[in-house]
């Protein structure tokens, strides 16, 4: 599955702060002291698990912001899947230039390639459903926006960018607005047809007064159980968006999913993300 690269204005300046840590005041000092400046190398990045490509944007534009002159294939672009030993890039140029880059493109593309992994097997789990797996906004700081790409090159949904995108009202909001109805009431004087509300529910009975309110456009099912869930798309019977969150365990989804809920959100998916396996091998 692949996926327009995002604007390179808006992942430079991540890219670029990361070279600025790894390479300090003073560069790759270990390799200026061992390496001839003029040598040239051919280096391939390899996958050593398999999983799903992502991050790949973002370590072409570490090797080339080092240096322009060096030469970057992409042979499995962002959103692919690949198999342990799959050569996903090679870089051919400036050895110092090379080993200047490596870690900071391993450590975005390792990073971003385990969320894609991690979305693809939630997705998995939920085939053969109209339910579709998404993430939340317990992502890595200053990361949120190449990590949702990710989420999308492992076959998951877009959810709401950030606290600016839609109207969420939470169990927090729901008490400081003193209730379910004032909270609706109150939201759907802010709403309009390009910012839809969503509202948090755990119980059933929370559920009824939120279908006998009107308002939303989308209900949150909180840390409801799979009977649960079942009774509530059936309360909702197509009249709001549905969407499950709150222990949404790997090992889970395949049951939740059979609910027929439209949407399945996912934290771990950005916050609990192992790492993929990838290597720069000269």
């Amino acid at each position: 599955m692949t996926h327009s690269p995002l604007p390179e204005l808006l992942v430079e300046p991540l890219v670029r702060a990361a070279l600025v840590e790894d390479l300090g005041p003073s560069g790759d000092v270990t390799s200026a002291a061992v390496i001839p400046h003029d040598l040239r190398y051919s280096a391939t990045l390899n996958a050593r698990q398999d999983g799903v490509i992502s991050g790949g944007q973002l370590a072409e534009l570490a090797f080339r912001l080092v240096d322009p002159s060096l030469v970057v294939k992409v042979h499995r672009p962002d959103g692919s899947t690949v198999r342990a030993g799959d050569a996903v890039m090679t870089i051919e140029g400036a050895a110092l230039s090379i080993l200047a880059a490596e870690r900071v493109a391993l450590n975005f593309m390792g990073r971003l390639s385990g969320v894609a992994t991690l979305t693809a097997r939630f997705v998995a789990k939920a085939q053969g459903t109209d339910a579709r797996i998404t993430c939340t906004r317990k992502t890595t700081p200053g990361l949120r926006l190449v990590e949702k790409q990710a989420v999308l090159h492992g076959g998951g949904a877009a959810h709401r960018f950030g606290l600016s995108d839609a109207i969420l009202i939470k169990d927090n909001h729901i008490a400081a607005a003193g209730g379910i109805a004032p909270a609706l009431r109150a939201a759907r004087t802010s709403a309009s047809h390009m910012r839809r509300i969503e509202i948090e529910v755990d119980t059933l009975a929370q559920l009824d007064e939120v279908l006998e309110t009107g308002g939303a456009d989308v209900v949150l099912l909180d840390n409801m159980t799979t009977a649960d869930l079942t009774a509530a798309v059936q309360r909702v019977a197509e009249q709001l968006v549905t969407e499950a969150s709150g222990t949404m365990r790997l090992d889970r989804i395949a049951e939740v999913a059979a609910t027929g809920v439209d949407f399945i959100s996912v934290g771990a998916l950005t916050h609990s993300a192992p790492v993929l396996d990838l290597g720069l091998d000269f």
